[in-house]
């Protein structure tokens, strides 16, 4: 018994946010100083991230609603219904937020808000969230597989969601990398041998455990009553090129695939520079250059959605929707993503 992806969705309606739209903005540095000239601020940033613009979800939507939105679109490509789904399995890390508010929300799991989304009105499709950092929704993906495998499940629906425009401190310039998104796959149990080849999976929460965490605003550090998403980007980009080549070369050997055979690689959409060194040092691992074309990449026009970035990418790629981008069928792929945790999760997989 193996595991096949059969549909995909994404959410589309969010709105995109300009990088110019943050010219009046106020930031502060770590120290609590205001910096000045706006301009240089998101020049720099573009020049280091290569985002131009990012998708932020309208005022009156959450993260389960973008999750429901991708979900409903992978059910209409699959032509199944909500009741066919035995598992429904949500990554995010900071639940549905309101607009306006910082406040997380959690409870019921957004799992079940999305099932309810769908109009399910059995009992049957377990609903559970996964809170892995941006690795969630490849994490995800390495569950429902084990389901379907262990005989547990014939459809699992994975999404990533998240609203990381409503945990941003605004006053910090690392606000401009963060976006809104969702997006889903269903994954059903195949006799081919396609589909799902190997994974790999490596939690560091060593010294590296608050790399990414909650803070206090630049511009009100006394304020320790509201929080915001923060992270050490310089300690993030070293952690990441020392070590997501090597979680994703103990993924492809595992599969057993050639190198030289690979033919994409979706990669956690976080920061251009930082993803293009990553695929520099894999390649290199191998003593091979880098072949032309082989990792598609968003992030300039949808920001860091965290685990909405890569089934969102591979949902672009498959309808034929990013330039330059395509699949074809038993084409080897690897999914792999890192984030807060730190985790890392890498798949190996044929497309059919």
């Amino acid at each position: 018994m193996g595991t096949k992806i059969i549909a995909s969705g994404r959410c589309k309606s969010t709105h995109p946010v300009e990088n110019f739209e943050f010219r009046s903005s106020t930031f502060f540095d770590d120290a609590g100083q205001e910096l000045h000239g706006n301009a240089k601020i998101i020049e720099k940033l573009a020049a280091i991230t290569g985002i131009q613009s990012r998708h932020y979800a309208h005022p009156q939507a959450v993260a389960s609603n973008l999750a429901a939105e991708a979900a409903q679109a992978a059910l209409s490509e699959a032509g199944l219904q909500v009741e066919q789904l035995d598992y429904i399995i949500v990554a995010h890390n900071y639940g549905d937020i309101p607009y306006g508010s910082s406040q997380s929300d959690m409870v019921p799991s957004l799992a079940a808000r999305v099932k309810h989304q769908l109009g399910s009105k059995s009992s049957h499709g377990i609903a559970y969230d996964m809170i892995f950092g941006c690795a969630g929704w490849v994490e995800a993906l390495i569950q429902a597989d084990a389901f379907i495998r262990a005989g547990l499940a014939k459809h699992c629906m994975v999404i990533g969601a998240e609203t990381l425009s409503r945990v941003v401190d605004k006053h910090d310039r690392d606000s401009m990398i963060f976006a809104d998104g969702a997006g889903a796959v269903i994954l059903s149990a195949s006799e081919q041998s396609a589909g799902f080849l190997a994974s790999h999976t490596a939690t560091f929460s060593d010294i590296e455990l608050d790399y990414i965490y909650f803070g206090t605003s630049n511009a009100d550090r006394d304020n320790t009553r509201k929080r915001f998403i923060k992270m050490n980007g310089r300690k993030i980009y070293e952690f990441a090129l020392n070590e997501v080549p090597t979680a994703m070369k103990v993924c492809l050997d595992k599969a057993g695939i050639p190198i030289e055979k690979l033919g994409a690689i979706f990669m956690h959409q976080a920061n251009e520079k930082m993803n293009m060194a990553i695929l520099e040092r894999f390649y290199k691992l191998y003593d091979l250059p880098v072949p032309e074309g082989i990792m598609p990449m968003n992030v300039s026009e949808y920001g860091n959605s965290s685990v909405a970035t890569v089934p969102t990418l591979f949902d672009l790629v498959r309808r034929g929707e990013l330039e330059n981008a395509q699949l074809q069928a038993g084409q080897f792929i690897l999914f792999a993503a890192v984030g807060a945790g730190m985790n890392i999760s890498a798949v190996a997989y044929q497309y059919a």
